[in-house]
């Protein structure tokens, strides 16, 4: 099993709002690190942490799980969408997603000060000067640390 870092702005799409839906495509990601990460090392099962970017605090406010391989994220097709990408072929579509279920709500949210400040999560991706990346890998020590600040136990 893998675990993952997984972004969202809560005014977008928030934990609650994948705790009441249980099940949500993660559509938009137009980056090719992140979209290689989906099509090529998740896998169906493994945990992510869901991470609320552009949050007063930011930080970690649960876990969802993969459910399922990858397929086309449809909205590269839709002209209407702030996602299309006129380049995109539905022959060769250059997005992929993958859909996530819900799994938990923390009890106390773990800012990102506070996982920058914590020692055991050193070298974590997210706590890293300049990263942006929307999904990224996570270590099983660090997965394990934060459900722990966040008062859930995996």
């Amino acid at each position: 099993m893998r675990y993952w870092l997984i972004k969202s702005e809560p005014d977008a799409f928030s934990i609650d709002d994948l705790q009441r839906v249980k099940r949500e495509p993660w559509t938009g990601v137009r980056n090719y690190q992140a979209r290689n990460s989906m099509r090529d090392d998740m896998q169906p099962g493994d945990l992510a942490i869901f991470y609320h970017s552009n949050a007063t605090p930011p930080g970690s406010v649960g876990v969802a799980r993969v459910a399922g391989e990858a397929y086309p994220d449809p909205t590269q097709f839709d002209e209407k969408s702030d996602y299309y990408d006129p380049k995109s072929n539905p022959d060769a579509p250059r997005w992929l997603l993958r859909d996530f279920e819900f799994v938990a709500k923390f009890p106390t949210p773990v800012s990102l000060t506070e996982m920058k400040e914590d020692p055991a999560l050193e070298g974590m991706v997210v706590t890293l000067k300049g990263t942006r990346l929307s999904i990224t890998p996570v270590e099983a020590k660090h997965f394990k640390h934060v459900c722990k600040l966040g008062g859930w136990k995996p």
